[in-house]
């Protein structure tokens, strides 16, 4: 069964006190029949762009269902909707805890909304699996060895970032607008990592927004005016868009990089106009499925029989729908590998120990990879220049390992 409410239609690892004997009978939300998973998504407010990742949980899910589930057991995925507001996300989380009792809350998304609940989840020994931000706050199994995260950690990235940007010009002026929560205060953490000393002389302007901002046009008028020749953008898909179109409408031409968290076709580039990001600069991780160099590819020729079967309305382009293919996909793997035994702990040691697995839509050369001891899902990533019609990957995959 599949329940989407509110707007959405149609050691270091874990505690030495914590047992992995534990039956799945005494879990709540594993029956003989059934796994109850939760998840809240933004389907309203300032980030309901990345509900696609949610529809695609839910579409994923009920093609599980169809072909019997796993062990015996149909998904029962109840996706909540928080409105991108850490406040909404407390209340939703705990519905799904307390009153829905939910076995494990999976690819919850959003920064500020997942650190809201990370210490409650912790405590109740909840797992908080596979969450859909690269915040490096979700790699800590010593403090919070019950929630690890999927994306690429985006301090990471903003080091591939910056050693791209010295490279190309080493006596660049560097202008960073990002957004004033975690999600965005891990950019200029990465690129300080890189610069160093160099901080002050390299980076000429570095100002924040609001997700709660009508706008960002004041913002990016104010960096274009500060002399910057590249700017780094760690923007949701809204406030992206809306910097892609004002960069293109005050005639600036800097070395332009943006958060891979915002770089859909369908969600950012399109509303953007595809012509105004010619030349921008992102990382990736997953295939585009909007990019005909995939057409032949056997992974993206199954997801897009997924997507025509059980989302045939949906924008293919929008490559958010590639993410909750990919992380759910990745929940299935883990399930399996609990051969039955579906008690929180089990899930946690099953996830917590993955090696040089392979998903349909990842790119070839990155797979997944955690231990006990290290939660950084996916580690590596692929440049890629935006043409006006497709992502042109170039150079080799980069793994890196966040700060």
């Amino acid at each position: 069964m599949i329940t989407r409410r509110a707007t959405l239609a149609g050691a270091a690892a874990l505690p030495a006190a914590v047992s992995f004997g534990a039956r799945a009978a005494d879990t709540p939300g594993v029956t003989a029949t059934e796994i109850k998973i939760g998840n809240t998504m933004p389907y309203s407010g300032p980030a309901s762009s990345y509900s696609s990742v949610g529809k695609a949980d839910a579409a994923f899910f009920q093609w599980l269902n169809e072909q019997g589930g796993v062990a015996g057991r149909k998904i029962n995925f109840i996706s909540l909707d928080d409105g991108y507001s850490p406040p909404r996300t407390v209340e939703q989380t705990r519905r799904l805890v307390e009153q829905d009792q939910v076995a494990f809350v999976f690819d919850a998304l959003g920064t500020p909304t997942n650190s809201a609940v990370q210490r409650y989840l912790n405590q109740r020994r909840v797992p908080q699996l596979f969450v859909n931000t690269g915040a490096d706050k979700w790699a800590d199994p010593e403090h919070f060895p019950w929630t690890i995260g999927f994306l690429p950690s985006y301090r990471t990235e903003a080091q591939i970032y910056a050693k791209h940007m010295l490279r190309e010009n080493p006596n660049a002026r560097l202008a960073v607008l990002y957004q004033n929560d975690d999600f965005g205060k891990d950019y200029p953490a990465g690129v300080r990592d890189v610069l160093g000393r160099d901080w002050d002389k390299r980076v000429v302007r570095a100002i924040t927004y609001e997700v709660t901002d009508p706008t960002i046009d004041s913002q990016v008028a104010d960096l274009h005016a500060s002399g910057a020749d590249t700017l780094l953008v760690a923007a949701v898909p809204k406030f992206a868009a809306q910097a892609i179109r004002k960069v293109h409408d005050l005639g600036w031409k800097p070395l332009f990089f943006m958060t891979n968290v915002s770089i859909s076709v369908g969600s950012v580039l399109r509303p953007a106009g595809p012509e105004n990001a010619v030349g921008m600069i992102s990382g990736q991780f997953c295939k585009d499925a909007a990019d005909p160099a995939w057409d032949d590819d056997a992974g993206m020729r199954q997801f897009k029989a997924f997507m025509a079967k059980y989302l045939s309305s949906a924008d293919i382009t929008d490559g958010l729908y590639v993410w909750g293919y990919a992380v759910s996909y990745l929940l299935w793997k883990v399930l399996e590998r609990c051969n039955g035994g579906f008690s929180r702990e089990n899930v946690m040691r099953q996830a917590t120990n993955l090696k040089n697995l392979e998903l349909p839509v990842l790119l070839p050369g990155v797979t997944v990879n955690t231990s006990p001891t290290d939660y950084h899902t996916i580690r590596a990533m692929q440049l890629a220049r935006w043409d006006g019609r497709s992502w042109v990957r170039f150079g080799e995959v980069i793994e890196g390992v966040a700060t």
